[in-house]
């Protein structure tokens, strides 16, 4: 089984929206969604985070429209682009480790500190958001897996119902099963993730930026997956 650069996100996306919603009273650090109901939560429970939940959407939004604006900028290849992203993603789940070691672990989600952390992972996962939407468009979702359990659900009642022709058949099927495989991997570093904060709290952290620094190897870069105006062999325009 061959590893792309889609999995390696998929799993991160995973293993950080875990982490962060443990080690910071109920933030979701790789999707927004999530933090609707769990500021309901706090407000209602009177409980920690409330300022991290409200910040996470600007923050998200902000970050996805400069790495949108520089991956369009006409000066650069790519693979350039690519590069620099990664590196900037990596930098930033980085920063969010070393601000869980030092001064975590954040009993108030709220804190000076705790806001600084969960912000700067939110940055680091809209960043990841932004480039699969830009490089990786075929690919399935990185980080929310609703809409790709619903369409396997669909994909299922298809292929039982039996009337699709066989062309449409095994479209189907490839696509249920390439869903699958990214909702499994998602669900595999959500599970790491609980282990591991479970024997070492916020050290869950240190491993982030080395997974998103696999996106680096060339071994993981399978072009086809770009669209045809993307590839990682282009030249600067």
């Amino acid at each position: 089984m061959r590893i792309s650069v889609p999995d390696t996100l998929t799993f991160n996306g995973g293993y950080v929206d875990t982490a962060g919603f443990l080690a910071l009273q109920g933030l979701f650090t790789a999707h927004v969604t999530g933090n609707f109901v769990t500021l309901g939560a706090s407000l209602a429970q009177g409980s920690s985070g409330v300022a991290n939940k409200l910040l996470a959407l600007p923050v998200f939004c902000m970050v996805v429209l400069l790495v949108r604006i520089v991956s369009t900028r006409p000066a650069q290849s790519v693979a350039t682009t690519l590069n620099a992203l990664i590196g900037v993603k990596v930098f930033l789940l980085g920063a969010a480790a070393v601000l869980a070691l030092l001064l975590g672990p954040f009993q108030n989600a709220d804190s000076v500190w705790g806001i600084a952390t969960g912000m700067t992972l939110v940055a680091g996962m809209a960043v990841q958001n932004a480039i699969h939407r830009v490089f990786f468009p075929k690919s399935p979702p990185t980080t929310l897996m609703t809409g790709s359990t619903t369409q396997i659900m669909m994909d299922l009642g298809d292929l039982l119902r039996g009337k699709l022709s066989p062309e449409d058949r095994a479209a189907t099927w490839v696509r249920c099963t390439r869903l699958a495989r990214s909702v499994c991997i998602f669900a595999l570093g959500c599970g790491v993730s609980a282990l591991i904060y479970a024997r070492a709290g916020t050290a869950v952290l240190v491993a982030p930026p080395a997974i998103a620094a696999l996106a680096f190897l060339p071994a993981l870069r399978r072009t086809r997956e770009l669209p045809p105006t993307l590839t990682l062999n282009a030249v600067r325009r």
